[in-house]
């Protein structure tokens, strides 16, 4: 990918994380949104795992018929990445890539522990910052990312 396109897409994705802010973030909002994904899922066909977590409580889980045991290791890392920067996974994998740099060297990331691969989303709260991240993990990246985004952006609106 050139670096002109990698610019458009981190541009896309800080405007998602500037516009995807919550006024709060409840435990009915995670189980809605959470079912809000795996319907969306199922109505394309595909198979994931989802996980929504605030302040380090898990308030959604779900591995869809199909979703196979390593994404629950994908959605950790992921998560840990989100987490860690404030930023959605996505964003850390173009911004390492569009800066040539490997995640984990760069920010001596155990790899068993963070990955900056797309599909882990910050869940924002205005005023208040990062209080979780909602993980989605069976797709491409670029899938699992645009699913988490265009669930919270229908459920903001």
């Amino acid at each position: 990918m050139s670096n002109h396109s990698v610019e458009t897409l981190i541009e896309k994705v800080v405007q998602q994380e500037k516009e995807l802010i919550f006024h709060q973030f409840t435990n009915d909002q995670a189980l809605q949104i959470g079912t809000a994904i795996i319907n969306e899922a199922k109505s394309k066909g595909k198979s994931v795992t989802v996980n929504i977590k605030r302040n380090g409580q898990t308030l959604f889980h779900h591995a869809m018929e199909g979703a196979i045991p390593d994404h629950e290791e994908w959605i950790k890392r992921k998560s840990n990445t989100v987490l860690r920067h404030h930023h959605s996974s996505y964003y850390m994998k173009l911004y390492c890539e569009l800066k040539d740099r490997s995640y984990a060297q760069f920010y001596a990331a155990n790899p068993q522990e963070f990955e900056a691969v797309g599909g882990s989303f910050p869940i924002s709260v205005k005023n208040v910052g990062v209080i979780g991240s909602i993980t989605v993990s069976g797709m491409s990246q670029e899938e699992d990312h645009a699913l988490v985004t265009d669930t919270i952006r229908s459920f903001l609106q």
